[in-house]
């Protein structure tokens, strides 16, 4: 009997032992706002999702596996909760449960070897210099184009294969290759390297699609950021250029200056975005101010609103909540107003 006990208390402690080393995590956002859009004299009222962050449902886990070398999974889903959708697009047609990301890594003193879908290097620095997050009327990105390439990896790539760099004093950087495995636009090389200490944080980034890779000629996107904080405020700033090489070559130069500025609860942004280009479709400016309160640190309310200004054969859309067409030359405006809740 005694040793029956011992038994069972010594395999309840290993049990213990071998949970501790491992854990995975639920988590998620939810955002909705309702929103309101004009697009030259046509307008539309509705609710809307993702206009302050991006909605998401993911599970995460972490395995210590000794000797300093951990595994871990990051399983993450899109949601549109106006209509009750999880899930989205890949880029290859139709949609998927983990969009977002799905990935599985090794990591140690090295760094990070991370398999799976996954942002692109070439992406992250339009989202951190971003006021907006990159995310509803304010995002940077509703003047972004692939200029008409097929390139399917501006935000993520699938099939990806990429390296992190270890914590070293304030750099930061990764390297990322993704197969295209017969898909257009889906190959993928690139690269970021930056440094972040006290109030500074500067980036450079590159990406390459091939046309190898099924396109037509290459296209290129690189892309340099910074922001600097002093006090209550951030002042954010970016500049990059895509190219695709087809026929001469049509290429895209965009710059964003804002930044945010703290008040106890309150955030108060701002931001400008001009781009410019070798065609009048490319020619456009927007100007966005934003208001975000926390409530806790988990609940946001906010409101955004874009003014966008199109030159003649634009046609950039502010109003990405809401299926508003538009017109090239149209202007378009946008006010989304809503709330945000992380678990």
């Amino acid at each position: 009997m005694k040793k029956s006990l011992l038994t069972l208390a010594a395999l309840t402690a290993f049990a213990g032992v071998a949970s501790a080393q491992s854990s995975v995590t639920l988590f998620g956002l939810v955002d909705q706002s309702v929103m309101w859009a004009k697009n030259g004299n046509n307008t539309m009222k509705g609710v809307a999702s993702n206009q302050l962050a991006s909605n998401r449902l993911g599970f995460r886990g972490v395995e210590d596996l000794g000797g300093g070398l951990k595994a871990g999974f990051w399983l993450e889903a899109g949601m549109d909760n106006d209509v009750g959708g999880v899930g989205g697009s890949n880029g290859l047609g139709g949609s998927v449960m983990f969009n977002r990301r799905s990935t599985v890594s090794l990591m140690g003193g090295f760094g990070e070897i991370r398999l799976g879908r996954d942002y692109t290097p070439s992406f992250w620095n339009y989202t951190v210099f971003d006021p907006f997050g990159t995310n509803g009327p304010g995002s940077m990105l509703n003047v972004i184009s692939t200029l008409g390439s097929g390139a399917i990896t501006l935000v993520r790539a699938n099939n990806t294969v990429g390296y992190f760099l270890p914590e070293m004093g304030g750099v930061y950087g990764q390297l990322q290759i993704a197969a295209g495995e017969g898909n257009t636009g889906n190959k993928y090389q690139g690269g970021r390297v930056g440094y972040a200490a006290g109030p500074v944080n500067v980036a450079v980034a590159y990406g390459r699609n091939p046309d190898s890779g099924g396109l037509a000629a290459n296209y290129t996107d690189w892309n340099v950021g910074g922001s600097y904080a002093f006090g209550p405020a951030v002042i954010m700033a970016q500049y990059s250029k895509r190219k695709f090489d087809l026929a001469g070559g049509v290429d895209q130069k965009t710059w964003e200056l804002g930044g945010t500025y703290a008040i106890g609860a309150s955030t108060l942004k701002a931001a400008y975005v001009r781009s410019n280009g070798t065609t009048s479709a490319l020619e456009a400016r927007q100007i966005a101010v934003g208001y975000q309160y926390d409530l806790s640190k988990r609940t946001a309310l906010y409101a955004t609103y874009a003014d966008l200004k199109n030159e003649t054969g634009a046609k950039f859309n502010a109003a990405g909540g809401l299926p508003l067409a538009i017109a090239a030359g149209d202007k378009s405006r946008a006010l989304a107003v809503g709330v945000r809740h992380t678990f």
